[in-house]
């Protein structure tokens, strides 16, 4: 029975949904770490928000965890890279609170505008300065939006409702989608130099850490503002307060900071011009309940081999809920196997062709599936679909994938080509049906092997007698024969014979068969 341990607040429907499924499920929100670590080596998946640190010294002690669930979007307190080193999938529901979010933007913009939080705290202390509180209308001011992601494109629905002129800076976002939604795509230095009102809606990472700065800044409008709901350390805390002190900002609300919870007496949460709330982006009944519920169902599906959604860590691995494509991973994945059993010298680089349009569609997927099984021949760690690409990079694995048109003989053919400093060796597959996986190149030799089991390999002259000498020391050997393939480019010269057998191969048979006059290069592999 799978385990799975939750331990930040995460609606109990998720523990319904799991428990329902047959899980046993351990529900402590607030478990302290020292407690966490005692005890998760003996869970196979873990449920957070963002109040638990999931770091790499916790992760190294998962000795059986296959998935991390986030139930939410950012996934910023869970170390990505230590998680995938150890073959962890990290999941989260990017979708299921993005109205939430994008609702509190708005809130928070009225806010800022309206001044609503200090008329408020001014009104309670007894105090009616109506004349202090004077706001500004959203109508007619530009919105300048960083991120057009899911909740970034929310915000500008919205914002047109309010009568703002929006434009947006995003690198990915195509520009018919945008026009669609009324958001003009500028560049990012148009957004600082024309917004009156800044959001900012993308990850927090090396790109954006920072992003809004002094700098930055000083390129904006006099009177501008500025909005975090996304995450702490996109704009900088500190430079925005001496922006503000200088009078070249007008006004800021944040929901997100570099320290949470933040220092609740310093500047910038004391400071009168600063609306900010404690991280309630996503904090509404219908979120909360949407993205426990979807972490729940994901989990579910992962386990019940069902595909998988929302990784983070493993986006090719998505792709492999198609059934049409198993059989190719696993063609892939013996691919890169027999290429480490086959291949000599130190590995220069990786050549892929994906010829046929079926494999173009899943051409990460096939590759990482080579990168598995060649690594796990070569690597000590635990080598699975989701870290061979990573193990592969840090290695310094170069893979070049190419696509052709379908094959003159199969319409889906894979070749995977590896160069070592000593030798150039190129195999190719396909799969017969609905799953008879067949290698059907090895180098210029074309023949039809099945790629499963022992199997003994040999270059021969191509001359009468040849198999008949080697079938009878195997059979001396009491080993079966359970396929055979012969692959030659021309009668009389070199031959290739790849025979597989129903048990190991010992050294002491392969010396035989070595021995054999017109018989070289004798080696066994197992798939």
């Amino acid at each position: 029975m799978k385990k799975i341990i939750i331990t930040d607040a995460v609606d109990k429907k998720s523990v319904g949904i799991l428990e329902g499924a047959g899980y046993e499920v351990k529900y402590q929100p607030g478990m302290p770490k020292e407690e966490i670590q005692k005890i998760i080596k003996d869970y196979n998946g873990l449920i957070v928000r963002s109040e638990t640190k999931v770091t790499p010294d916790l992760i190294e002690l998962m000795d059986n965890m296959e998935v991390i669930g986030r139930a939410g979007a950012g996934v910023d307190n869970i170390n990505l890279e230590a998680a995938t080193r150890k073959g962890i999938i990290v999941m989260n529901t990017p979708g299921g609170n993005s109205v939430s979010a994008a609702e509190h933007t708005m809130a928070l913009m009225l806010s800022m505008c309206r001044n609503v939080a200090q008329a408020n705290q001014s009104l309670r202390a007894g105090k009616w300065d109506r004349k202090k509180y004077k706001g500004t209308e959203l109508q007619g001011k530009t919105l300048g939006i960083i991120g057009l992601g899911k909740i970034g494109r929310e915000v500008g629905i919205r914002s047109k409702a309010f009568g703002m002129n929006v434009i947006g800076y995003d690198p990915v976002l195509s520009e018919d989608v945008a026009s669609k939604l009324g958001i003009r795509l500028v560049d990012l230095d148009v957004v600082f130099a024309q917004s009156d009102i800044i959001t900012v809606h993308v990850p927090l990472n090396d790109d954006t850490r920072n992003m809004v700065n002094e700098k930055t800044i000083a390129n904006c409008k006099d009177g501008v503002r500025f909005i975090n709901c996304a995450r702490g350390g996109i704009i900088d805390e500190a430079a925005l307060v001496q922006a503000i002190d200088s009078g070249k900002v007008a006004g800021a609300a944040f929901d997100v900071y570099v320290t949470e919870p933040p220092e609740f007496n310093g500047q910038f949460i004391q400071h009168p011009k600063i609306v900010t709330t404690p991280h309630l982006g996503a904090s509404t009944e219908e979120a909360q309940e949407k993205v426990a519920v979807q972490i729940a169902e994901q989990i579910i599906d992962l386990f019940n081999n069902k595909g998988v959604r929302g990784a983070v860590n493993a986006s090719a691995i998505e792709a492999g809920s198609s059934e049409e494509m198993i059989p190719y991973v696993q063609l892939a994945e013996s691919l890169g196997l027999l290429h480490s059993q086959l291949n000599k010298g130190q590995l220069k680089k990786i050549n892929i062709n994906y010829s046929g349009e079926l494999l173009h569609n899943y051409t990460a997927l096939l590759s990482t599936a080579v990168l598995k099984g060649f690594l796990s021949q070569k690597l000590s760690a635990g080598v699975n679909l989701i870290n061979a690409p990573f193990l592969a990079k840090e290695m310094g694995v170069i893979v070049n994938e190419t696509k052709s048109g379908a094959n003159v003989n199969y319409t889906n053919l894979m070749t995977v080509e590896f160069n070592t400093d000593k030798e150039q060796r190129s195999l190719a597959g396909t799969v017969f049906g609905n799953n008879e996986k067949r290698i059907v190149y090895i180098d210029k030799y074309h023949l039809e092997l099945k790629p499963e089991g022992y199997m003994l390999f040999y270059y021969n002259i191509d001359k009468p007698g040849m198999l008949a000498n080697v079938g009878k020391i195997l059979a001396d050997a009491k080993i079966n024969i359970a396929g055979l393939s012969l692959g030659r480019v021309e009668a009389g010269k070199d031959a290739l014979t790849v025979i597989n057998v129903d048990s190991e191969i010992t050294k002491v048979v392969l010396n035989l068969i070595s021995s054999i006059a017109g018989i070289h290069s004798v080696f066994s592999v197992k798939l």
